[in-house]
Parts: structure tokens; C-alpha cells; sequence
């Protein structure tokens, strides 16, 4: 079975700390060579545990100033497939979760004003199967993150 031991943990806090990490800074940290800490770093992009490298960008720097979740409701499951995939290629869509409770999908957005955002609204609700949605916009943000507690595991497949 393929784990995640204790030294992959370290590798995976440094560079969800710091994505442009020197190898040879993460082997230091470590207590490993370079090639030694480029075979780990391969090894958990191989399993899937490293699925990228991105730049963290400051939405708000950019005039990104409305962040808003749609909670999407859809008549019918068979709307599903078609509806995840077009919410998913609209590009101020953040994030796509199906969920439980009220509604079917919940969508992360980001847009530029409340113009932008009526706009985008008018697309989702055109989405084939949409019946309702419900929209909250963000006032105030006090925590966003893309990092991910870590600790040993055994890998499971799949996600």
C-alpha cells in the first residue's frame, strides 16, 4: 500500500506554504539530498496527492470585488452531467460542489461588480435543468485557503 509518511508531510506543508520552494531548501528542511527530495516530489505527483503548481492570486487586486456561492437547484438528476460541465467551462466559476440540503450545487464565483454578476447569474439559470437558484454574496473574508491539512496516510484510490 502507498503512504504518505512522515517526510512527505513536510514536503507537502513547504510547498503548500511556498509553491516556488528551492528543492534544494526542501531537502535542507528535510535532512535529504536534492534527487532523493525530486524523487518524493515525483512520486507524489505520480499517486495524485501533488495535482499542481498555480500562483495564488489576489482577486481583489485584479477588480475581482464580488465573491458570491449560487446554491443551483436541478429538476432532474439526468441534468446533472450537462450542468456540471457547463458551470464548470463559465470562468468566474471557482468551484462546483454537489451537495445536500438545499439545492443540488453550490458554486463559488467570482465576478468584477453586481453588473457582471447579474450577467452570470442569467447564464446559470440558462443552464439546461436549472429550476431555482439562491445567491449569497461575501461581505467580509477572514480566512481562504488552498492548503490542505496533512499527516501520514495510506492513499486510497480515486477521489
Amino acid at each position: 500500500m502507498e503512504r504518505v509518511d512522515d517526510i512527505d508531510v513536510r514536503i507537502l506543508q513547504l510547498l503548500q506554504g511556498s509553491g516556488r520552494m528551492k528543492r534544494s531548501e526542501i531537502a535542507e528542511d528535510v535532512g535529504m539530498s536534492i534527487p532523493s527530495v525530486s524523487d518524493r516530489m515525483r512520486k507524489l505527483e505520480e499517486r495524485g496527492v501533488i495535482t499542481g503548481y498555480c500562483a495564488v492570486v489576489d482577486a481583489k487586486r485584479l477588480r475581482f470585488d464580488i465573491t458570491a456561492f449560487i446554491r443551483v437547484s436541478i429538476e432532474r438528476s439526468d441534468h446533472y452531467g450537462d450542468f456540471v460541465a457547463q458551470a464548470m467551462s463559465l470562468p468566474e466559476v471557482l468551484e462546483a460542489h454537489s451537495i445536500t440540503g438545499e439545492g443540488s450545487h453550490i458554486l463559488k464565483i467570482r465576478t468584477r461588480d453586481t453588473t457582471s454578476l447579474e450577467k452570470l447569474l442569467s447564464q446559470v439559470q440558462a443552464l439546461p435543468g436549472v429550476s431555482g437558484t439562491s445567491t449569497s454574496i461575501v461581505l467580509s473574508t477572514f480566512k481562504e485557503s488552498l492548503t490542505v491539512p496533512v499527516e501520514p496516510v495510506t492513499l486510497h484510490g480515486g477521489t
